[in-house]
């Protein structure tokens, strides 16, 4: 199969990316042609905001560009990431015309909230659900605290929404979750199309033993990750368990600042790869607290790959993908002494941790693996080639812009 994976890298280095990376390379490895055709932010240098704007909306340049790579590299399945902002949409248009099927997946829930997370002012927002122009956004600047930018962004999603593209264009989505499929499903997304995939760890990194005896954090260091309520439970437990925390981020140097009198925890910065799975086979549990509904965190994949428990928020998805008393436990989402409890559960029973660090490993092996993952792809694939002929049949609305040539 040869196929053309599309991806907007953000400007910080996230989950996203590694999935874009892991899936390009097991379809690589299962002798697939990957062809990849990428954007990110820094190409946003030198536009104007209206230039901007216009591009995330339609973006000439790349409906071309797809249509140029689909007929000279003979594609069969044109599969984006993230599109935001400058692939846009014109790329669907520019698959569909080349009757090349297309696939979404849905990392975010930015086509059902501008902000993407569903959280705003320290708690969940789900307020502009269902709407067909997301005003609240606008009134609430969600979009990095700009009304005008989130202006901006509402048009473009309300364009598409009343053009017919999301269902008109895009033969399957992906879901990371259940949870994230029915939040997509009342958001307005057709059902039909919505299939559950969860991501997958590319590599088998063998399984950890714990013994370094800490507690780890990984992620972006901001108020939404639930860092703020990780460091009050540390609190709570009076310094008695280690914690390590890597990642960076806006709150990186406030939160050094606040743990300089908990002689137990670390904070280690940005971490490699490499770095970062040897210090989760070095771990008892890896923390998630997150304050808004994840989509499917490579962190648990990972940990899960090294057999290290979980202890997350009992919000959205983590409370699926981290079932309690089996692969981890779950805490109330923002509360401190329910995290701190669990903490302290987990350290004072070394017999249930072994038995979740199995079946964290057996959860790895069953569902997040490479060949799992592979699996999932290939079931997405064929899909999208079954529902082409039916999707072909349907009216294409605006499928250009003026003076855009289909031909």
């Amino acid at each position: 199969m040869r196929i053309l994976m599309s991806h907007n890298f953000y400007q910080h280095s996230g989950g996203e990316d590694q999935v874009f990376s892991a899936e390009a390379g097991v379809l690589e490895k299962h002798g697939h042609t990957v062809v990849r055709l990428t954007r990110d932010f820094g190409g946003l240098a030198g536009m104007s905001k209206v230039g901007i704007a216009g591009a995330s909306v339609w973006n000439p340049a790349m409906f071309r560009e797809v249509r140029r790579i689909i007929r000279a590299e003979d594609i069969q399945i044109a599969h984006f990431h993230n599109t935001f902002p400058l692939v846009s949409p014109s790329a669907y248009y520019a698959a569909r015309a080349e009757n090349v099927p297309v696939v979404q997946t849905l990392h975010n829930y930015r086509l059902v909230c501008p902000a993407a997370i569903f959280y705003r002012d320290g708690r969940v927002c789900e307020e502009c659900v269902g709407s067909a122009v997301p005003w609240p956004a606008v009134r609430h600047a969600c979009y990095r605290g700009s009304r005008t930018q989130t202006a901006a962004l509402v048009g473009m999603l309300s364009l598409h929404r009343l053009a017919g593209t999301w269902e008109n264009t895009i033969n399957t989505y992906v879901a990371l979750t259940h949870f994230a499929r029915s939040k997509f499903v009342a958001g307005g997304l057709p059902a039909s199309k919505l299939i559950v995939k969860p991501n997958f760890a590319p590599i088998d990194p063998g399984v950890g033993d714990g013994h370094g005896g800490f507690a780890l954090f990984v992620g972006r260091i901001t108020t939404d990750k639930g860092v703020q309520v990780m460091i009050d439970a540390w609190r709570r437990l009076e310094s008695k368990v280690p914690l390590k925390i890597a990642g960076d981020g806006p709150m990186l140097e406030s939160l050094s600042d606040q743990v300089r009198d908990l002689p137990n925890v670390e904070v280690l910065g940005r971490c490699g790869r490499e770095d970062v799975l040897r210090l989760m086979k070095a771990a008892r549990v890896l923390v998630v607290p997150s304050l808004w509904y994840e989509g499917f965190p490579m962190t648990i994949v990972e940990a899960y790959s090294c057999g290290l428990p979980v202890i997350a928020s009992d919000l959205g998805s983590l409370a699926a993908v981290v079932p309690h008393g089996e692969t981890g436990l779950v805490f109330q989402p923002g509360d401190p002494d329910s995290l701190a409890e669990a903490v302290r559960q987990i350290f004072a029973d070394p017999e249930t941790e072994k038995g979740m660090r199995s079946k964290a490993r057996s959860a790895f092996e069953e569902s997040y693996s490479a060949e799992q993952g592979y699996a999932g792809l290939m079931s997405v694939y064929q899909a999208a080639q079954r529902n082409r002929h039916w999707l072909m049949s349907r009216r294409l609305r605006p499928a250009v812009v003026p003076g855009e040539s289909q031909q």
